[in-house]
């Protein structure tokens, strides 16, 4: 659908983004063609986010662009794209601006900070232009321009195997992943993981075959809520993502998990985040999730928040986005740590 644009398109507009909390399932998989293709499903994370705040400076040059902090290039190049995109839309001549980036999300964790950022950006841009909204499908596009591969944080927490590279949906899964309770730590001491300096392993027939079976168990596991199976999925992935990643506490997680009586866990294929899933509706979940943490504490391993994927905020996805409370981001504002004492 092509957004329409409001009378008297504003000059400011302003768009938040949120993060996630790494992958459920991540792998190479069949689109309905047949052909191979880079996906995955990452699991959703309410709080830490991006916001941004864009103003239109009309009779400009469209690539004549201030950003707020001037380190954040990924998102000063999804700018000019979503001016290019935006002002064709609705009517009006490109320019350039002003962009402000505020958020607290930890960067290098595989939480998917610069897309937020990305996205943030396009929502802010769109709404300057008086646009009533980017479809999901647009901003993956443009998203993926602007950094070569995304995560699907653009879907507003709706589980889809998002093909990270070319910028499309290659299955809806569901409105959302079954409820979880995630004890989230940190391997690896929260140290970045550069993702570029990681061996590419080709994935064969076999390996095809696998992440395809751990799909069909993951739309099972969406379509009839179930943790545990989910779960089962989560540790297959990360297992297979530890191949790469060689995180050396990752055996002492899964054995952690196993103690608890979690669903499983799950870790960034991008980062160094990972959570031990439990079930919600698991008989003694606080006494669960009290051993889990004092179960990381004597292994090493920093936790770093307790969450639930259940909708807990009323966190406006796109649009406007909330300024109170929020420090705007100066020159020098580094990105501030998220509610993650651990890091």
């Amino acid at each position: 659908m092509i957004p329409t644009a409001r009378r008297g398109a504003r000059r400011t507009g302003t768009g938040y983004a949120p993060c996630h909390h790494g992958e459920i399932l991540q792998g190479v998989f069949l689109d309905g063609e047949g052909r191979r293709c880079a996906g995955l499903v990452t699991l959703p994370l309410a709080g830490p986010g991006s916001r941004a705040v864009f103003v239109r400076r009309p009779g400009t040059a469209p690539d004549a662009l201030t950003v707020v902090p001037a380190d954040r290039t990924k998102a000063a190049h999804a700018a000019v794209l979503a001016v290019a995109e935006c002002a064709e839309l609705a009517g009006l001549p490109p320019c350039g601006g002003v962009l402000r980036l505020a958020g607290d999300i930890p960067v290098g964790l595989g939480m998917g900070s610069s897309t937020s950022d990305v996205i943030a950006t396009v929502r802010a841009v769109a709404d300057a232009y008086g646009l009533r909204g980017l479809a999901a499908d647009t901003v993956a596009r443009l998203a993926v321009r602007a950094e070569l591969a995304s995560d699907p944080l653009m879907w507003d927490g709706r589980a889809v195997l998002f093909a990270q590279r070319e910028g499309r949906v290659l299955e809806v899964l569901g409105p959302a992943l079954p409820p979880l309770v995630v004890v989230g730590c940190a391997l690896g001491g929260g140290a970045p993981v550069d993702t570029l300096a990681l061996p590419v392993r080709e994935a064969g027939d076999a390996d095809i075959r696998e992440y395809e079976r751990l799909r069909a168990l993951l739309r099972r596991a969406v379509a009839t809520g179930d943790a545990r199976l989910l779960g089962e999925v989560a540790t297959a992935s990360a297992r297979r993502g530890q191949e790469v990643l060689g995180h050396p506490e990752f055996d002492a997680l899964t054995a952690i998990a196993r103690r608890v009586g979690a669903a499983g866990v799950q870790i960034a294929h991008s980062g160094a985040v990972a959570g031990v899933l439990l079930d919600p509706a698991a008989p003694g979940l606080r006494h669960r999730v009290r051993r889990c943490l004092r179960a990381l504490d004597a292994h090493g391993i920093p936790a770093t928040r307790t969450f639930t994927t259940a909708p807990t905020t009323k966190e406006t996805p796109h649009g406007p986005a909330h300024r109170g409370g929020d420090r705007p981001a100066g020159p020098d504002t580094p990105r501030r740590p998220a509610r993650l004492p651990a890091l």
